[in-house]
């Protein structure tokens, strides 16, 4: 082992070549790890000679060593093991080289290597228990050493931003368990916030002021008892203060201990008011905001406080400004005005960062079944949980802002600076409240801001302004735009913005009008031309400031408290304006605005304005030191931008294909080449020479609410307003025509040009560059994407745009700035794709002549660059006739034995590749060739090449690139890889030689390519030893191998979840849900993504597995559960800890156990995911009908085990669901109530094995019960008692329980909670008493839903009434309120209407309009459905509550007039229709609106509720246009409520007309009914089989046919008797439509015959009429012969169906005949007829005429039926005794007589019919020709006896016993023959009845005595 000694030189040689100038990304990283395995190996006990321990305790005293000596022997005899250093001089050790003043900052950022490096060997388990001490260093030792104090600005925050990185991406990230968290919060609470808050409160320079008033009694108590210490610094406190709020971020919720150790946020409040500078305020209000995220219930508390600390800051202020006014000097009593400042300044800020966090509303999309989208549904929690606890203090908050910022007339300049900030940042954070707010207090908004911005005038430009009123009125305006930048941000719709809701709400009411645009634009005009005025005065001031005789310094360069100068205040005023010129538009501004815009913008980034440090810069010329632009450290670099790559233009999946090496940024050179994110966060400290810090913007907090950053840092005032013009000019470029965008960029690349040539700054001079690089490729990103490619054409298409671009981006495509060309390449490669195909060829031409010509490396990297961006943004298509030019290029390149050169080529030979995709095929060879040609050459290896290049390579890995080729190689291959087992044998071989490679990131690349082949050939892959490779590279320390991994499986997962299960087994399923424990979030996405598909597709085969695994990560205990049952004393330092302290790891973070990270705990998002599983097998297995897992009857019917099978598992889903409900996290209760809900409602139906007439949950209505007890206690959040007051009303609704009195709790909750919604104040349901008040309007909108739920089911549910009436009064009027409410908030109506129910009480002026319209969104259709089913049973309650009286039932009057509340419920109605007939056809989850509300509008048109209101023109011309709309676009579902609606206008509205008319409808009415008739004949004749899809629901459009055929009858019945007529003509016309349908294989006559029926009921009754009556009966039979002789000589099942069809159809037309009408007889011969033909040629016809003979027979035996009956019957007849006889000839063919026998029983029963109905004079004449018929299929003679005998002899003696008479003289009149046999058979069949008569007696008595 190496000594002490020894280790420190090794690391000093190891520190001291992290300078080498040559040193690249490996190197540097393999010297930080030589150094991290250096001091982890000091960690190591290792034996210590008992000498060596007495002198170690000689140097510590004297006293020691006589101790030691006096167990002298005993000691002597022993070894003592102990480490070679103890964990603080191991830090101490490294930290001393970082913190001397000669380590340079390569050298720094190496060594924060070696942190992270040792910290990784290290453990996470050692690091978990040494946090407090690492933090200590950090916090203390190093950021506070003298180097960084001593240093710049820059320094501080440099130093800062690596400590935040090793905190944060390093450790807490990827190190800390749940339960370190806690502690590691803890730590910095009680280490370092509150000694700062003892010093600060308790020193003799300050005097303690609560800001929270009397809550902060038990804070104060506990920080008197600290003892006192050193205070932490400003930089001490903003790092301590990121990280923490980074650790709350990561909790989510946040557990007692750190709620109560934080004062409920009390402590981040007195942090934020106290002097220690804007940079400690932000730090400590990002962290009160992620502390508010955390625990939303605080938020009303805190706002509150907050806001009566701000009312007595500001009356402090007042005063304090009176004295000044006075100038008097008694100020003794008061705190000094920058206390005071501070205070109220925080209070402010805080408050501002409070409401950005309201800025992202909920959507209105989530359902509770599908709630669950991981960190998304965590974030909407949260912002719904915000906006339920919001205070309703907002109005008086701006009422406090505005009379704040009128009162600065007023006070003296220091007060009133004070409170134009005050003012300004109250108003910017009211403007996240979004529209609902801003709209009513728009104009006084605009009166604040025209005062704030006025026009400048030469008075501004006076010599005698001073600094104080320079920094005053430039603040002023910097605020008041910082505010409108706000307004804007939250409250613009511009175009292409998405609104959120269900109805569009977003583009209801446009905040920003084109006026208020234009007044705007013309204020941030004027605060421009103050911002010139500015610069002009500050000129004058300083004459020549690069002359060394001018002066040096003046006030303009003075800095304040906050260390801002004039300069600085200027730069963010102006680049707030830019940033509201974006937000804006440019709609309403002026040409010469724009153009002044462009021109100022211009000069800003390309100018000759440069305001860093004029002596770095000629000493750097003159010494020649300038080392890069990157690698300045003074934190301004010539003024060059900072804008990241990434943060490009969203959604721009080809800009993320591009990014790799060569854009700015090194974290995207390390993302390119799959590194580490922390090594590169590390990494980009050495390139990024400009880091943000929060005291540079203030109002940079708002940038946080629409993030998952809980940390944003803005950067620099100087290099913000470059970054902003640079924005500013992207967006102004794009807006303008091609004429002036080629003057702008013309005016661009001139301005940079002329400062290049003239400017003798190298590093200014390459800033111009790459500023006016990065411009145009803003200008071109946003031109392809948000503008699009056709506008962008235009505007960048012209040859003159494109040669003055191109020309400019040549030489920084050829510029040695890896930087520089990446840029130029892209901004080349988006200029290709918008010009023409001449101007793509010239760049190609040029570039391949740049390559042959110019043989310097750096140049020709940069156009292979340029070569892969132009195939990737113009496309392998538009390039392809270039391709086989510039793969020669690239392959020539790409053997360059330069690692520049070569890199970059293989870099964009992989693009070329990937774009021209499967043209490429032909170049797949040569490639191939390549590759193995490049694989082999020392040049090309990582540590190959010269000496001189080797660490060049070190950063260019070409082994990464030509993985990417091969990926390349295998799309281009395609499917066609299986075949091709050469080409395959090779890839496969070359793959997993790269995936043996040490780099792991090219594993990572190796590893893809694995991906693609198993997409394109996965029948040829050894699956069991890829899926064990990837098993192994989970378990890897490396996070991108790790990740690679994870979307492998993923993939594999996808395509056979069963084949993983086979080779992976449930130990792979167990390290998935151990990693949810143990990794960080960037891989615990891709992790329950490969659980989710894999439980998809096997639960059904195996639910019990998965049930159990979940079973076990809920009965783990979260940190949350453990920090609950810490003792009160841990959160007071306690040194000393017990053992039970010890093992929950509760005590100081330095004693935390290492078991506390072990699997006996879980995390609580990890036990939320287990949830979700749950609920997603409940879903999986109820959707795959899988009877024997739901019903364990059906289970032992089959033969089917019941263990394993899901029912069976019932109890353990119910105690988990109880489990969850109980838990800590509102997640994880939110989602026990989900599974809870889901076992009631696919369980519900399930019956009881045991018992019958009993179903299976009845057993478990206690421990139901039981788990929903715990969501009323009182801790309880509004979403959890919402959620719980559904699943009560689905367990009461469910049927499970049917006894209303044993319904106990569950019933008695939902009733209380409907009592509790009749007051409009407060609400209590359970436990929970103290509601806020958009919570409690929340809860009334659930209480209501559910009762509405119950309501709906009772038809189903019939106990359910019994439930409901009660309170039916109540309901209606509550239901009724709340679509009042609803149609209030919807209108955005500020005045309420009156009413005696639930009313929102102005609750939406605070602003819980978007959080409560998702919830009236979700919940409005079921309650106007309750409310329809009311109304269409006729309930008494529903009438009075429309007219808005309460307890009126049987006493209201009709009104000829609508109800008070008709247009109300009407409208709400109207617009849901509106909205849902604007697609092309309704989804299924906007379907049931639909329906409710046709079903609500069918009742709501009738004139009880209307009145006359529908019939008015302008009502119903929108109604019907409506329905016209509706009937074109929507499904036959749709269409039957829709016509029933119509159905009921007509039969209720003008009927209702025509007799209080006494006449018949006015010709207003006519018109309105014919429109009525129109829109049921389209959907009629749209619903025919000839013109819809015959795909659509079959029963859905029987149900439509024979709505529409009634609805039609009832508009025919509306108009009257004569246009009757002509409407049932109109219907019996569509429906003899339907009779010709052979399209259809459904049988779509049988079930609309009554349809049919109806149109022939109720003739006229005059002669003209009856006339036109039969001719139409007599086309109508017509049509139906002439349909069935077309079918004739045809067969098939769709010709049998019509032919049988029309055959029913006649006869029921015939057999409901009037008597009057008159039938020809040819038609009726005809008809019979074809009857005869069909039943002698074909038996598949025999039963169907037999039944419609039988039918006719039927009907022609009622004495006033139409003659023509009796003639059919007589015709019939002789068809019938047909069939008879060809049956009785088939007595013996035992194929032929099993199908005439159904027609055989059908013709008897006809017979007997007949003989029946006629009278006793004719049946002699009947059974003459009956018997003998009868007789041909008697056989007495046969044994046994025939069939036919047997069907026919028990009617042969109904005749005999019914007319003995003529049945004698009829068979003496027969032949012998037929009368013989006649009697055989009667006498046979009577013998065996006295027979069977006879023997009965003697059987019953057999029987009995068996019996006994």
């Amino acid at each position: 082992m190496l000594s002490h000694v020894e280790m420190e030189s090794l690391i000093a040689q190891a520190i001291k070549s992290f300078d080498d100038s040559e040193i690249d990304t490996s190197t540097r990283l393999s010297l930080a790890n030589l150094v991290g395995h250096l001091l982890s190996s000091s960690q190591v006990p290792r034996p210590v000679a008992p000498s060596t321990s007495k002198a170690a305790t000689t140097s510590t005293s004297t006293q020691s060593q006589d101790d030691s000596l006096s167990v002298g022997a005993k000691v002597q005899q022993e070894i003592i093991a102990k480490p070679l250093l103890s964990p603080r001089e191991m830090l101490v050790s490294l930290g001393t080289w970082m913190n001397k003043q000669a380590t340079t900052r390569k050298q720094r950022v190496g060594i924060i290597h070696a942190y992270h490096s040792l910290f990784r060997i290290l453990g996470a388990s050692w690091v978990e228990s040494n946090y407090g001490l690492i933090l200590g260093h950090l916090a203390r030792d190093l950021v506070t050493a003298p180097k960084v104090t001593a240093g710049s600005k820059t320094e501080h925050v440099w130093t800062r931003r690596g400590m935040n990185i090793l905190l944060r991406d390093v450790i807490s990230e990827r190190m800390l368990s749940e339960q370190g968290l806690i502690s590691a919060a803890m730590e910095i609470v009680n280490t370092f916030l509150r000694p700062y808050l003892t010093s600060i409160l308790f020193s003799s320079s300050s005097r303690p002021q609560s800001p929270a008033g009397a809550g902060q009694s038990s804070t104060s108590a506990f920080i008197r008892q600290q003892q006192t210490e050193r205070p932490p610094s400003s930089d001490t406190l903003m790092m301590v203060l990121r990280e923490l709020a980074g650790l709350l971020e990561q909790l989510g919720n946040l557990p007692p201990v750190i709620q109560e150790s934080l004062g409920g946020g009390e402590v981040l409040i007195t942090v934020a008011c106290s002097p220690a500078g804007s940079g400690v305020r932000g730090s400590a209000v990002n962290a009160l905001c992620a502390f508010v995220r955390a625990c939303p219930g605080r938020m009303g508390t805190i706002m509150e406080s907050l806001y009566e600390g701000l009312k007595r800051d500001i009356t402090t202020l007042g005063t304090l400004a009176m004295q000044l006014s006075n100038s008097s000097s008694n100020t003794s009593n008061l705190p000094s005005l920058g206390e005071v400042k501070s205070r109220a300044l925080g209070h402010a800020y805080s408050m501002y960062g409070i409401y950005t966090l309201l800025a992202t509303s909920p959507k209105a999309e989530e359902e509770t079944s599908t709630v669950y989208t991981g960190q998304e549904q965590h974030i909407s929690l949260v912002n719904i949980s915000l906006h339920l606890h919001l205070p309703p203090i907002s109005p008086s908050v701006l009422h406090t802002a505005t009379s704040l910022l009128k009162s600065t007339l007023d006070q003296p300049l220091p007060i009133a600076r004070i409170s134009s900030e005050i003012g300004w940042t109250l108003v910017s954070g009211l403007m996240a409240l979004g529209p609902h707010f801003v709209r009513p207090n728009l104009s006084a908004l605009m009166v604040l801001w025209r005062n704030a911005l006025p026009k400048p005038t030469v008075r501004d430009n006076n010599s005698m302004v001073g600094k104080e009123e320079w920094g005053f009125l430039l603040g002023v305006r910097g605020w008041a735009v910082g505010a409108m930048c706000a307004f804007l941000r939250w409250n613009n719709n511009l175009p292409g913005s998405d609104s959120t809701g269900s109805f569009d709400r977003g583009a209801s009411k446009l905040v920003v009008t084109l006026d208020i645009s234009r007044r705007l634009g013309t204020l941030l005009s004027n605060a421009l031309g103050f911002a010139n005025l500015f610069i002009t005065a500050q000129r004058e001031e300083v004459q020549d400031p690069t002359s060394p005789t001018g002066p040096t310094t003046n006030f303009f360069l003075q800095a304040d408290e906050d260390g801002h100068d004039l300069q600085a205040y200027e730069a963010l005023l102006r680049s707030h304006v830019h940033v509201a010129f974006a937000l804006l538009g440019f709609a309403t501004t002026t040409e010469s605005i724009q153009r002044e815009l462009i021109t100022s913008t211009t000069s800003l980034f390309a100018g000759n304005t440069y305001t860093g440090s004029v002596l770095q810069v000629a000493i750097a010329a003159k010494e020649g030191s300038f080392r890069g632009l990157w690698k300045v450290e003074d934190g301004y670099a010539y003024g060059v931008n900072s804008i990241d790559s990434r943060e490009g233009i969203e959604g721009d999946s080809v800009t993320l294909a591009m990014s790799g090496p060569g854009t700015p940024g090194a974290t995207q050179l390390m993302a390119g080449q799959q590194r580490d994110v922390g090594e590169a966060e590390i990494e980009d400290l050495l390139s990024k020479p400009i880091l943000g810090s929060p005291e540079n913007d203030p109002l940079s907090l708002s940038s946080a609410s629409v993030t998952t950053k809980p940390f944003v840092d803005p950067f620099p005032p100087a290099t913000a307003v470059v970054n902003s013009s640079i924005d500013l000019f992207s967006a102004l470029v794009c807006a303008q025509d091609s004429n002036g965008a080629l003057k702008a960029l013309s005016g661009l690349i001139d301005t940079a040009k002329v400062d290049k040539s003239s400017s003798s700054n190298m590093g200014r001079r390459i800033a111009v560059t790459v500023n006016s690089v990065w411009a145009l490729l803003l200008s071109l990103r946003m031109a392809t994407s948000r503008v699009g490619a056709r506008a962008g054409r235009e505007i960048f298409g012209g040859a003159q745009v494109g040669n003055i671009i191109s020309v400019f981006l040549k030489d920084a495509i050829l510029d040695p700035d890896e930087n520089l060309r990446g840029a130029a390449s892209e901004a080349l490669g988006r200029l290709s794709s918008l010009s023409s195909s001449t101007f793509l060829g010239n760049q190609i031409n040029n570039l391949v002549k740049e390559i042959v010509n110019n043989r310097d490396p750096y140049a020709r990297a940069g156009c292979a660059s340029a070569f892969g961006a132009i195939y990737v943004y113009a496309g392998g298509v538009a390039a392809q006739a270039y391709l086989k030019t510039v793969l020669n290029v690239l392959m020539s390149l790409a053997n360059d034995p330069h690692p520049v050169v070569h890199y970059w080529s293989l870099h964009a030979l992989a693009h070329v590749i990937s774009a021209s995709s499967l043209s490429y095929g032909p170049f797949i060879p040569s490639t191939m060739a390549l590759i193995f040609k490049l694989y082999a050459l020392d040049t090309h290896e990582p540590e190959g090449g010269t000496v001189a290049q080797a660490n060049a390579s070190g950063d260019l890995p070409s082994y990464q690139a030509l993985c990417r080729i091969v990926d390349g190689v295998i799309s281009a291959i395609g499917p066609e890889l299986q075949d091709s087992t050469r080409t395959r044998s090779k890839i496969e071989d070359l793959v997993y030689e790269l995936l043996r490679c040490e780099d792991e990131t090219v594993g990572v690349e190796a590893i893809q390519c694995l991906r693609q082949m198993m997409m394109f050939a996965p029948a040829k892959m050894d699956m069991a030893d890829l899926v064990t490779r990837l098993k192994g590279y989970l378990a890897s320390p490396r996070r991108p191998l790790k990740v690679a991994s994870i979307n492998a499986l993923y993939q594999l997962v996808q395509r056979d979840a069963f084949l993983l299960s086979k080779v992976g087994g449930d130990k792979l399923v167990e390290i998935l849900f151990g990693m949810l424990d143990e990794e960080d979030s960037t891989s615990i996405e891709g992790v329950k993504n490969i659980i989710t598909n894999w439980l998809t597709q096997t639960v059904t085969a195996a639910p019990s597995a998965w049930i159990d695994l979940c079973q076990r990560i809920m009965a783990r205990t979260t940190a949350s559960q453990q920090s609950a049952t810490l003792p009160a004393a841990s959160s007071k330092g306690a040194i000393f800890q017990d053992e039970e302290s010890e093992s929950l790891g509760a005590g100081l973070p330095g004693g935390q156990s290492d078991g506390a990270a072990g699997h006996s705990t879980a995390r609580w998002r990890t036990q939320l995911f287990a949830m979700e599983c749950l609920h997603r097998i409940c879903n999986v297995i109820s959707a795959s009908g899988r009877q024997e897992h739901l019903d364990l009857r059906f289970a032992k019917l089959h033969g089917i085990a019941p263990k394993g099978l899901f029912v069976s598992r019932i109890p353990d889903l119910v105690r988990m669901a109880f489990s969850a409900s109980a838990a800590y996290v509102t997640e994880i209760r939110l989602a026990g109530l989900v599974v809870l809900r889901d076992v009631i409602t696919i369980f519900a139906k399930s019956p009881d094995p045991d018992y019958d007439d009993s179903l299976l949950l009845e057993q478990y209505q206690a421990p139901i019960t039981a788990a929903l007890t715990p969501a009323f206690s009182s801790d309880s959040t509004p979403e959890i008692l919402s959620s719980a007051v559904q699943v009560c009303a689905i367990f009461v609704g469910c049927g499970v329980i049917k006894d209303v009195t044993k319904m106990g709790r569950i019933l008695k909750l939902l009733t209380g909670a409907l009592d509790q919604s009749k007051s409009s104040g407060s609400f209590s349901i359970g436990d929970v008493q103290q509601i806020s008040p958009n919570a409690a309007v929340m809860l009334r909108i659930s209480t209501l839903t559910a009762w509405a739920e119950l309501l709906i089911a009772s038809p189903q549910q019939d106990y359910l009434k019994a439930v409901i009436e009660p309170y039916r009064s109540t309901l209606a009027m509550l239901w009724i309120g709340a679509l009042r409410d609803y149609a209030s908030i919807r209108g955005d109506s500020e005045v309420l209407q009156e009413s005696s129910s639930s009313t929102i009480d102005g609750l939406y002026m605070n602003l819980g309009k978007e959080i409560l319209l998702p919830y009236y969104d979700d919940a409005w259709y079921r309650i106007i459905k309750a409310v329809a089913i009311m109304m269409q049973t006729r309930d008494p309650h529903i009438l009075p509550a429309m007219d808005g009286k309460e307890g009126a039932v049987g006493s209201m009057p009709q009104n000829e007039g609508p109800t008070a509340l008709f247009f109300v419920v009407f409208g709400l109605v109207y617009e849901a229709l509106v909205q849902a007939s604007t697609s092309s056809t309704s989804s299924a989850s906007s379907q049931p609106i639909i329906i409710a509300a046709l079903e609500t509008m069918e009742n709501l048109v009738r004139p009880e509720y209307a009145g006359d209101a529908i019939l008015d023109n302008a009502v119903f011309d929108e109604f019907t246009s409506l329905c016209y709309r509706m009937a074109m676009m929507e499904n036959a579902t749709v269409h039957i409520p829709l016509v029933r609606t119509i159905a009921s206008l007509a039969s209720t509205q003008f009927t209702r007309s025509g007799r209080a008319n006494g006449k018949q409808s006015s010709s207003s009415s006519h018109l309105q009914l014919t429109h009525c008739l129109r829109i049921c004949a389209y959907v009629l004749r749209k619903a025919l089989p000839s013109s819809s899809n015959t795909s659509e629901d079959q029963s859905a459009r029987i149900g439509l046919f024979n709505t529409s055929f009634s609805a039609l009858a009832e508009i025919g019945r509306a108009f009257g008797a004569e246009t009757k007529e002509d409407i049932r003509g109109i219907s019996i016309t569509l429906y003899s439509e339907l009779l010709k349908d052979e399209t259809s294989e459904f049988d779509l006559i049988g079930p609309t015959l009554p349809a049919l029926r109806t149109m022939l009921d109720a003739p006229p009754m005059t002669s003209n009429g009856i006339e036109s009556f039969g001719k139409l009966i007599h086309g109508l039979i017509s049509c139906c012969l002439q349909n069935i002789e077309e079918t004739s000589n045809r067969s098939g099942p769709t010709v049998v169906l019509k032919s049988k069809n029309n055959f029913m159809a006649v006869v029921l037309v015939l057999s409901s005949l009037h008597p009057n009408v008159k039938l020809g007889r040819a038609l009726i011969d005809q008809f019979c007829y074809l009857m005869t033909q069909r039943m002698e040629t074909s038996t598949e016809f025999a039963l169907t005429v037999a039944q419609c003979a039988k039918a006719l027979i039927a009907a022609s035996l009622v004495p006033t039926t139409n003659a023509v009956l009796k003639h059919c019957a007589g015709l019939l007849i002789p068809c019938l005794i047909k069939l008879v006889s060809t049956a009785a000839a088939a007595v013996d063919d035992q194929e032929k007589l099993p199908i005439l026998a159904p027609a055989l029983d059908e013709v008897l029963k006809t017979f007997t019919t007949f003989f029946n109905g006629v009278p006793e004079t004719s049946r002699q004449a009947v059974l003459a020709v009956l018997l003998p018929t009868l007789a041909l299929l008697l056989d007495p003679s046969r044994s046994p006896l025939s069939s036919l005998h047997v069907q026919a002899i028990p009617i042969v003696l109904t005749f005999a016993s019914a007319s003995p008479g003529p049945f004698k003289e009829v068979t003496d009149g027969l032949d012998v023959g037929a009368r013989e046999v006649l009697e055989a058979s009667v006498r046979l069949a009577v013998s065996g009845r006295q027979q069977a008569a006879s023997s009965q007696p003697s059987t019953k008595r057999q029987i009995s005595l068996k019996a006994f």
